[in-house]
């Protein structure tokens, strides 16, 4: 089984070594059907390691298939002296990358072909909050593109195949490709063990069927563990990105420091020690001594259960806290700075 594993990463990274898919006459084709095997890849192995030489072999072709179809469709991004990757996603030439890709609204940057050519572009909306990035090619033409996928239908395990350009577009070098698998996702996040690198920021995370299912956000703790920004978050902030807004109202997650409350480190039940001044535990009434029994209706046992049931709330919301009050009981609410 490992063997097999190895095997068919080994063979996808040949695909290093995959000539241009321009045309003689350095004309830029526009979307084409994909290239399919004879046979569909098995559902089977959709989700697990190929178990035969048969099935490696499907996976082989699959592969190539979606890696002939859309390389043409991801880019080198340059914009000042910063380099990324991004995607083409439009016949008009709209092009998916990261936020911390595109950075502000309105600058002139230029985007790299799988030819080699140089064309002029300008970004559009950020999404700072999840790193979403939209920019548009400034020149005539049509361009060719990658269907968008459905990341909601995303399932642990199932492969993915992932593109970008790390280190900057390099001459003579098609993007690299990387095999691998989703570990982990959300509607915020996708999570996979594809290699990303810097450069490779921006670029587009496939399914196996050659649609565009996220685009590369981070490195994780390691470079086998990475973050993309699922496609459904550019659907549904589609007109803000298109016009040209960035923001970042990112809610950051609630802390005891933030909320003013300081707890002794041992007592059970939670009691609370200091009560910072203007803070908003202080505003919302909580007083040393009090005993917190439960947030949300949830029970706290511990300093830690307290920790983590605040921290699950973000700006904005409302924590509601039971408390023990000289035997008394009485709930006191706190919204979340």
């Amino acid at each position: 089984m490992s063997c097999l594993r190895l095997t068919v990463l080994g063979l996808c990274c040949l695909g290093l070594g995959m000539p241009s898919l321009a045309d003689d006459t350095g004309t830029v084709a526009t979307k084409a059907d994909v290239s399919r095997p004879d046979e569909p890849l098995p559902a089977n192995i959709r989700l697990r390691s190929p178990v035969n030489i048969d099935q490696l072999r499907a996976m082989q072709k699959q592969v190539q298939a979606v890696v002939k179809k859309v390389s043409p469709c991801t880019v080198g991004i340059q914009i000042g002296g910063s380099a990324g990757s991004g995607v083409i996603i439009s016949p008009d030439g709209y092009v998916l990358t990261a936020g911390h890709v595109s950075g502000k609204a309105g600058q002139t940057c230029t985007l790299i072909l799988s030819d080699g050519r140089r064309v002029k572009a300008k970004t559009l909306g950020a999404n700072n909050d999840i790193d979403s990035g939209l920019i548009k090619i400034t020149e005539e033409g049509t361009w060719p593109y990658a269907d968008l996928g459905d990341s909601k239908a995303i399932t642990k395990g199932m492969w993915c195949v992932s593109i970008g350009h790390p280190g900057g577009y390099q001459a003579g070098r098609t993007a690299p490709v990387r095999l691998g698998r989703v570990q982990n996702f959300s509607d915020t996040y996708i999570q996979t063990d594809c290699t990303l690198v810097g450069g490779d920021s921006g670029g587009p995370l496939f399914d196996m069927d050659g649609r565009v299912i996220g685009i590369h956000s981070r490195i994780g703790p390691f470079i086998t563990s990475n973050i993309h920004v699922p496609v459904e978050t550019y659907k549904v902030t589609w007109d803000r990105l298109a016009k040209g807004d960035v923001w970042d109202g990112r809610a950051k997650p609630a802390q005891l420091a933030t909320l003013g409350l300081k707890i002794m480190p041992i007592a059970k039940p939670c009691e609370i020690e200091k009560v910072d001044e203007k803070s908003p535990a202080a505003k919302a009434g909580l007083v040393v001594g009090d005993k917190i029994l439960t947030v949300n209706g949830q029970a706290v046992g511990s300093v830690q259960e307290l920790a983590d049931l605040i921290r699950k709330k973000r700006t904005g919301d409302e924590l509601v806290f039971g408390i023990d009050r000289d035997e008394k009981k009485i709930e006191l609410k706190i919204k979340v700075p």
